[in-house]
């Protein structure tokens, strides 16, 4: 990442950040931002969801680091819980591709009109009038991060 940095004008952001420790070492490197990524569990299987290891990476980084989380954005609720669990804005992927695959162009701009729809109805809903509403405590139970409550895991 040092050679990367030294040798580009551009942001350089880190995918498959799934630990606080390799977090910390990003930020600490210089990566403009991070995503955390579990890569659908196709590497390591095992490895918990995106938004369950979420909370204990926002926890490892000033508040303020750029924090995006790729993987089981279905659905706008989806995308309510991520920001509430630490992310500043979510990847989509698949339901693009499904959108696509089913009805092309117009089916990309469906999909993604039906997310943001139901993202407003779940901000509406939990009082939020604006995205910085969104935290934590609207998520019931309330967040607790695995990693940090719970190493039996390792």
């Amino acid at each position: 990442m040092q050679w990367l940095l030294q040798h580009t004008q551009l942001p350089v952001w880190l995918k498959g950040i799934t630990h606080p420790e390799d977090a910390q070492l990003a930020r600490e490197l210089g990566a403009t931002g991070l995503i955390v990524s579990n890569h659908g569990g196709r590497t390591l299987d095992t490895l918990p969801a995106s938004a369950t290891l979420l909370p204990a990476i926002r926890s490892a980084v000033d508040p303020d680091y750029p924090i995006l989380v790729d993987g089981g954005i279905r659905r706008g609720t989806d995308i309510f819980k991520a920001l509430a669990l630490g992310a500043n804005a979510v990847l989509i992927g698949r339901p693009q591709i499904l959108g696509l695959a089913a009805a092309g162009a117009v089916g990309v701009t469906s999909v993604l009109r039906l997310l943001r729809d139901e993202f407003e109805a779940c901000m509406t809903l939990c009082g939020c009038a604006s995205v910085v509403d969104i935290g934590p405590r609207h998520l019931f139970p309330p967040a607790k991060s695995f990693l940090i409550d719970n190493d039996s895991h390792l």
